[in-house]
């Protein structure tokens, strides 16, 4: 299945290809200090490929905070966050925001509360290497 989403003006784009189709997808509100406040709900297909394309590079933040480990990309134009990144060893994994979604059925989502409170950084990595995005490529403006 594929799915696209982007922030409100169109600037960072996606396209996550979910393989297997899913039966559900699992939308997750973190409870981070930075999430509850823009109201983060993330999803990842650990068996996925996701293509991010940003068309103005110099209206993207990119926000970082406890860890520094993970990269909230931020649309400047209209304040979205539609995709967080981290590199591993070298490797990039991501994140995308359910409410960035632009073609998913909400009947497909299913709803959750995560706290990562008290998870070291080893851990942190080694979930995320585990179940978030494996294959993320950014196109577009160098």
């Amino acid at each position: 299945m594929l799915l696209r989403g982007s922030c409100h003006c169109g600037n960072i784009s996606f396209r996550l290809n979910w393989l297997p189709e899913p039966a559900e997808i699992p939308a997750r509100a973190c409870t981070c200090s930075f999430c509850l406040k823009h109201g983060g709900v993330w999803t990842a297909c650990a068996t996925g490929a996701l293509e991010v394309e940003i068309r103005d590079k110099a209206h993207v933040s990119e926000y970082t905070f406890g860890t520094k480990t993970a990269v909230f990309h931020v649309c400047s134009r209209c304040g979205a966050v539609p995709v967080v990144t981290s590199e591993i060893a070298g490797k990039t994994y991501a994140v995308v925001s359910v409410n960035a979604l632009d073609n998913v059925d909400p009947g497909l989502l299913k709803r959750g509360q995560v706290s990562f409170d008290g998870e070291d950084e080893a851990s942190r990595l080694s979930r995320r290497a585990k179940g978030w995005i494996p294959n993320v490529r950014f196109v577009g403006e160098p």
